[in-house]
């Protein structure tokens, strides 16, 4: 049965629960967590966050992320700890905005016939015919560019993702934008994108039944999941005969020529502009602007000189960092 057979016979079947979370650990949460696919994991696994690789996903649901960096829920300068500490106000200023009841749920659920497909609900609408989920996010700074055209993708596969699970019908999804702005964006379901959403989750999902790493796809995700995978041990592996590779190594030499041209290129147009310039801090173009400003003074700590005067410095604040791989090109 294809999965969009799946899709149709469980859109009016209830999810199961999985698991009661009222009462269950974080590391517990995190831990069942890895026997699925969650909401928030859904983009990571089709290659379409912006913020994790599905090579890095693949490393925490196969249990190699014990030393990954994670955010920490209790430091004040994490965003999760700030999305969780919001979370209550963002559904209920919802409810004050729309008069829609919200309730929690307190559970991990599970779609009622796709097993890898789990979603942790951040609020069911009750009594309200329109709308049956709430999903609360908060942006910062940084994020809110993100929201500027409305809901972003990753976070309306999360939702449909939810609506597959739940066999629901819409969502709302409230954002508290800066800390100072509420807005509501309600997502219908789209059955044609949730069969498309089940086929290529079921793919990541095999990576990790097979234990096959799923291919790098070039962001900083991926970067620091293959160097967590493969820290280094020595030696060397020979590609000659491997025309694939081979071809691999050969474009990456070319692109990274035409990127040093290209470079030099804007290093002579920059120059060119500021030439033009002269004294002044602004220039005004049809299309736009540019600004050659002063930084400020500064003052700073001359470490090689302070560490020269006073050497024992160095053994009594001295840290250890552990090392870690540089790729390296030779031709």
């Amino acid at each position: 049965m294809s999965q969009a057979q799946l899709t149709g016979r469980s859109r009016h079947r209830p999810a199961l629960r999985l698991v009661e979370t009222k009462d269950l650990s974080r590391d517990d949460w995190l831990s069942v967590r890895k026997n699925g696919i969650g909401g928030s994991d859904a983009a990571a696994a089709v290659g379409l966050s912006p913020y994790m690789s599905p090579l890095e996903l693949w490393l925490i649901k196969t249990g190699r992320d014990a030393n990954l960096p994670r955010s920490d829920p209790h430091d004040m300068t994490e965003p999760v700890y700030w999305g969780t500490l919001l979370e209550p106000i963002v559904a209920a200023s919802y409810t004050k905005r729309t008069g829609n009841r919200v309730r929690r749920v307190n559970a991990i659920l599970q779609h009622p016939t796709i097993p890898f497909m789990l979603a942790n609900i951040d609020r069911e609408v009750v009594g309200c015919g329109d709308v049956q989920l709430l999903e609360c996010k908060t942006a910062g700074e940084f994020g809110a560019r993100l929201w500027r055209d409305g809901v972003p993708e990753y976070v309306q596969l999360q939702v449909q993702h939810q609506l597959a699970v739940t066999g629901k019908q819409e969502a709302d999804v409230a954002v508290l934008i800066c800390g100072q702005k509420l807005e509501v964006h309600r997502i219908e379901r789209d059955d044609g994108l949730i069969a498309r959403l089940i086929e290529l989750e079921a793919a990541f999902w095999r990576y990790v039944e097979t234990d096959t790493p799923p291919a790098a796809d070039g962001s900083d995700s991926a970067d620091k999941a293959l160097r967590h995978l493969y820290p280094g041990a020595g030696g060397m592996v020979d590609f000659t005969d491997d025309r694939k590779l081979s071809a691999t190594f050969a474009d990456l030499v070319a692109v990274r020529a035409d990127i040093e041209a290209r470079q030099q290129v804007e290093a002579q147009l920059k120059q060119a502009i500021v030439q033009a310039m002269g004294e002044a801090d602004r220039a005004q173009f049809e299309t736009g602007s540019v600004s050659y400003r002063r930084s400020k003074d500064s003052s700073g700590v001359d470490l090689k000189r302070l560490l020269a005067d006073h050497p024992h410095f160095a053994l009594q604040y001295a840290i250890t960092k552990n090392g870690s791989r540089r790729f390296l090109v030779n031709t």
